[in-house]
């Protein structure tokens, strides 16, 4: 079996009428990895995100509710649950070689949908979404939603998780720096060429906002094309109307980039195709 190929799949109980779920087991590295995939029961299959869920283990488990929301959308949507989590195989690293789960969650993905792979991403997918930007050259658009960026920061920042970190990571930043480091996908945005959002709230204790300003950061540094959400008044979870209100702009916003990407697709073409007659 390869990366992304499907090795099973049953259906899975749906919140929402209009959209169809199936839980599927996929291959990644080796190992069987699980996540939910929702589909629109109108048949459209233009546009796919990836959704990348917080947390690890069972904490921030993908929410049946919240995939179907984007689906009824208009979206075909896959959300992996990561190595070692309901069954999969393997071992949830928190942004380590878990990273592939996230990569080849896009081709499985692609099975489903023709059209252009958006990411968006909560908590911890943050990290996971800016590394499968980096590592894949088909992604349109990232959102990273309250998305943790640095490990380090993470770290200092989370002393209930300071445990779990220890364990997964062999020590602490002063003790271990390089598998901190080894995590961190900032430096390596220069391989990615797809838009950012950048969503967070100015007052979330989960996930600072200065995760925020550094990716906003790296993206300045790389001239890369993003834009930011800030709420001063919110915290890690919005308030539910505003929840609501906040992903159906995104997903406005998703479409914007596949518009304007367009655009610059036809902008090349024209140029080549002027290039061309000269010659």
């Amino acid at each position: 079996m390869k990366n992304g190929d499907i090795e099973s799949a049953r259906w899975y109980p749906s919140p929402n009428p209009n959209v169809s779920l199936r839980e599927l087991t996929y291959w990644s590295e080796g190992l069987r990895v699980k996540g939910l995939l929702a589909q629109p029961k109108t048949g459209e299959n233009a546009r796919g995100i990836l959704y990348l869920r917080g947390g690890i283990q069972s904490i921030g488990m993908v929410r049946p509710a919240r995939i179907a929301q984007f689906s009824a959308m208009g979206f075909t949507v896959f959300a992996p649950y990561y190595r070692g989590n309901r069954g999969g195989e393997g071992k949830d690293e928190f942004a380590g070689e878990d990273r592939w789960d996230a990569v080849h969650a896009v081709d499985v993905l692609k099975k489903f949908t023709s059209g252009p792979v958006h990411l968006l991403a909560f908590s911890r997918g943050g990290i996971m979404a800016i590394w499968t930007a980096v590592l894949r050259e088909d992604i349109c658009s990232v959102v990273t939603w309250a998305g943790v960026t640095d490990t380090v920061v993470t770290y200092k920042e989370r002393i209930d998780m300071r445990r779990m970190m220890k364990r997964l990571y062999g020590g602490t930043p002063n003790t271990t720096l390089p598998a901190f480091e080894e995590r961190n996908p900032l430096k390596h945005l220069a391989k990615s060429d797809a838009a950012f959002l950048i969503i967070h709230g100015l007052k979330d204790e989960h996930v600072s906002v200065q995760q925020a300003f550094l990716l906003e950061k790296a993206l300045k540094l790389n001239g890369h094309s993003f834009e930011t959400w800030y709420f001063p008044e919110y915290t890690h979870f919005f308030p539910p109307q505003a929840n609501i209100q906040t992903a159906k702009a995104l997903t406005v916003w998703m479409i914007n980039q596949e518009e304007a990407g367009k655009r610059a697709d036809r902008t090349v073409k024209a140029i080549a195709a002027e290039q061309k007659k000269k010659v």
